[in-house]
């Protein structure tokens, strides 16, 4: 078993825009893996990462200004910050523009070239700038891509290719001899049939149209392509380099798992596989590839306007509620389905009613009926011994399912044991075994059972909503790791809502709130991005004054305004409404000397009519600071 060790990676997310809750899921899929693993006495290194490269990133730096190094930057820390929503325990986060991964793309590519692998000729055909992939015209459908459906070019450019030709018969092979090298079986027989029997073309790995690349060291128009740069941080992420390897690669490679969606399985499973049969390296032992995460039915995507965000679904409900939905709704082959709706029924009837009150109402009556101490007793009625084997059987159904990657079922095992324990509650009744003196034993028994069922529940949890098994761990006062049914004694601690049922109505309503005012925002900056450009002459009507707050106080039913009183110097009091009460108080503001629009149109906000308009930085959508002046009169003309 390798000692044990276990390399796992997932996709590494483009750094064009911000990841969705379809992206989320391959990190959080490979987080419970992670998890079970090191569960299992596992030596794992997790990694994860961003891929930086490319002519999309090129031209997405450009619109906003930026160098493209400064753009990857701001994305790559976004991904991270999405990922680290998740509560992820990766153990490396590598991104493409990692010196140490560059210099060992480079060398890659000089060795596959030198033994002739890669040579030089010319491409023609059409490209996919979204998905930076070169089709035939055969290969597109209704004149389009194939895999975004979106429109494509003519491209035609001086090119570095692998020849791919030259290991199918080799690939193929291994496939065959390797059965669990593809899962699931739909997506080997998809690469099979559609790709290595109809024959490989050779891939274009260079690019000379657009500069942001590792250059080709030795033809320094060229840059690497990304099925070479960004495939490669499975191996130069652990320290792979032809020029001589680490010991961490030595140690972990080959990888044990690569967790991918299914609309890449092809890259993984044809091209990295033969890139790295002509290094001379192992191959990796299997490829997952997961279903999609869609919304409703469609396609998650932002042109749709139907993106949801895994982090602002986290800030709102937990990252346990996330993590949840995902593994239990997303099957091992097929696609899995996400609304708000849905999100809020599955946490409503799944974590608060079914394990939030099983252990909520146990706790409550150990304490209410011992002081918070039960022991073992031995009974034997018809309803314990179903217990106790409902118990077992989600112990094998559980692992079964989490060794071969099923995680929805391994939710719907656990899930299962959670339901039982809720009926053994009804069938027991505690709360009339506790008016009988001589049951009070067997009241002891069931409450002993249900903690120590609850206690194996809070071990099989412990993959897929870590913060919540940890803390039923600690309300039951035993946080032991056996699966096996245990005699012993509980001690258990304050019984502790864990998952608080959520207002549907309510929480819809706020959503749909946010969600326009966001489109709002979006359609407003978009505006302005649209907005000509102003003459020297336009920019001198703006009569822009220092004023000093004098008075400041919110605006009833007025969430983000505040009403202030400027002293602008002109004698009279000038009231502004500014949207600011997010981030400032009134006792911030008061004192402070400010920029305000002084030749403003009135307008009527909320009862308050504002004459004029203060001056405030936008860092980010959610952090905007008010410009403040020093040893400045009121007054003043700003210039």
């Amino acid at each position: 078993m390798d000692n044990k060790k276990f390399y796992i990676t997932t996709a590494i997310a483009y750094a064009s825009s911000k990841p969705h809750i379809g992206n989320a899921y391959d990190i959080v899929l490979a987080d419970m893996i992670a998890r079970y693993k090191r569960l299992n006495g596992f030596d794992v290194f997790f990694m994860t990462g961003s891929d930086e490269h490319g002519q999309k990133i090129e031209e997405k730096a450009k619109e906003a200004g930026i160098s493209p190094k400064e753009y990857v930057d701001r994305a790559a820390a976004q991904i991270k910050s999405v990922w680290d929503s998740m509560n992820t325990t990766y153990d490396k986060f590598i991104r493409t523009t990692d010196a140490d991964h560059e210099a060992a793309v480079t060398e890659i590519f000089k060795k596959l070239y030198e033994q002739g692998d890669i040579y030089k000729s010319e491409y023609e055909g059409k490209y996919c700038v979204p998905c930076e992939s070169f089709f035939t015209q055969s290969q597109l459908v209704d004149g389009k891509c194939p895999d975004c459906g979106r429109e494509v070019s003519d491209a035609k450019e001086e090119a570095y290719f692998l020849r791919l030709s030259k290991y199918q018969d080799r690939l193929t092979k291994y496939i065959e001899e390797n059965p669990d090298f593809i899962k699931p079986e739909s997506r080997k027989n998809e690469m099979i049939n559609n790709f290595l029997k109809p024959g490989l073309s050779d891939l274009c790995v260079s690019r000379s149209s657009f500069k942001w690349g590792i250059p080709v060291e030795f033809d320094k128009k060229h840059v690497i392509y990304v099925w070479i740069d960004a495939l490669s941080n499975y191996a130069t992420g652990i320290g792979y380099n032809p020029l001589g390897s680490t010991e961490q690669y030595k140690k972990y490679w080959p990888a044990d798992l690569h967790v991918i969606g299914k609309d890449i399985v092809r890259f993984h499973t044809i091209y990295w596989p033969i890139i790295l049969m002509a290094l001379g390296e192992p191959l990796p032992k299997q490829v997952l590839g997961h279903p999609w995460v869609l919304v409703g039915e469609d396609k998650m995507s932002k042109s749709r306007g139907n993106t949801i965000y895994a982090d602002e679904l986290a800030a709102r409900f937990g990252s346990d509620a996330v993590r949840y939905y995902l593994l239990s709704e997303v099957s091992f082959v097929n696609d899995g389905s996400i609304t708000h709706e849905s999100f809020i029924n599955k946490f409503n009837s799944d974590l608060a009613n079914t394990y939030g009150n099983l252990v909520n109402r146990t706790v409550a009556m150990t304490n209410k009926y011992f002081g918070g101490t039960v022991s073992y007793k031995s009974y034997e009625n018809e309803c314990d011994l179903d217990l106790i084997k409902t118990l077992d059987a989600c112990v094998a159904d559980y692992q079964k399912a989490m060794d071969t990657y099923h995680n929805a079922d391994a939710c719907a095992a656990v899930l299962e044991l959670a339901k039982r324990c809720n009926k053994y509650i009804d069938e027991t009744m505690p709360w009339a075994l506790a008016k009988d003196e001589s049951k009070k034993d067997y009241l002891e028994a069931v409450l002993f059972n249900l903690l120590e069922c609850i206690r194996v529940l809070s071990v099989l949890l412990l993959p897929i909503i870590p913060d919540a098994a940890e803390k039923i761990a600690e309300q039951i006062g035993n946080a032991s790791k056996s699966l096996e049914f245990t005699e012993g004694s509980f001690t258990v601690g304050e019984a502790k809502p864990l998952f608080a049922r959520i207002d549907t109505e309510k929480a819809l309503a706020e959503i749909a709130a946010e969600e326009e005012e966001k489109k709002k925002a979006q359609e407003k900056a978009e505006n302005v991005a649209k907005m000509s450009e102003i003459s020297i002459e336009d920019f001198m009507k703006v009569e822009l004054k220092a004023a000093k707050v004098t008075a400041c106080e919110p605006i009833p039913k007025a969430k983000k305004l505040l009403k202030l009183t400027l002293d602008d110097g002109s004698g009279k009091e000038r009231i502004v409404a500014s949207g600011i009460a997010k981030w400032y108080t009134p006792e911030q503001l008061i004192g402070k000397t400010v920029i305000v629009v002084a030749n403003l149109k009135p307008a009527k906000l909320c009862g308050v009519e504002s004459c004029g308009m203060i001056l405030a930085a936008e860092k980010s959508e959610d952090d905007v600071k008010v410009v403040f002046l020093e040893d400045v009169p009121a007054g003043s003309k700003i210039r």
